[in-house]
């Protein structure tokens, strides 16, 4: 078998006797699917890659899985994936057996799909998150104070992200009002002269 990984032949060999069978057969498949795979232990599971991660095997107790890193992805025209977030039991759920196994045809089908994706360098899209790290909390009376000082204002708004929440956090960290209009009042006049919130520990390097 080329391209393979005396890793992954220990991995199986300390397999329980269930699983042997299992991990080799599907070890075969992706290497007759693909012959230019290669073999390599990530996680401490075996994983075949091509331009990529393609699939991963691993065994248990008393079952074992087998997943396509872009599942999510995958067309999957005999309905054989689970879907993300369903199981953890890997995209073809608990194998206890080569009897819970689709066809050898179709799983090589799947595999070379798997394949064409990284071939294509086709990634799976990260999700848009809801709201933007970078966005702040900005007290009301923050705001007002910035709003009547352009000078304060202009820098707030060249400052870097990591800047402004110096500031924001700063303002809002405050346990009292008295407190918390000193610091918006401080704040204020730092930034008119441009200065950042740790201004004096640099100036003091």
């Amino acid at each position: 078998m080329a391209h393979t990984d005396k890793r992954i032949d220990a991995y199986i060999a300390k397999s329980a006797d269930f699983a042997k069978p299992v991990l080799e057969h599907l070890r075969a498949l992706v290497h007759k699917a693909c012959p230019e795979i290669t073999e390599t232990v990530k996680w401490g599971m075996p994983h075949f890659e091509y331009k990529g991660i393609v699939c991963s095997m691993a065994s248990f107790k008393q079952h074992c899985v087998f997943g396509f890193w872009k599942a999510s992805i995958m067309d999957d025209p005999h309905g054989i994936l689970e879907k993300v977030g369903k199981t953890s039991m890997g995209s073809l759920g608990s194998i206890t057996s080569k009897k819970d196994l689709p066809a050898d045809k179709i799983i090589i089908s799947y595999i070379k799909a798997a394949v064409k994706l990284n071939e294509e360098g086709i990634n799976i899209e990260k999700a848009k998150p809801t709201t933007s790290p970078k966005d702040l909390q900005i007290h009301e009376d923050f705001k007002k104070a910035l709003a009547k000082n352009k000078e304060a204002r202009k820098t707030y708004d060249v400052f870097s992200h990591t800047n402004k929440k110096d500031y924001v956090d700063w303002v809002n960290e405050a346990k009292t009002d008295a407190t918390r209009d000193k610091r918006i009042a401080t704040a204020i006049e730092w930034m008119a002269e441009g200065k950042i919130r740790n201004w004096k520990y640099v100036k003091a390097k």
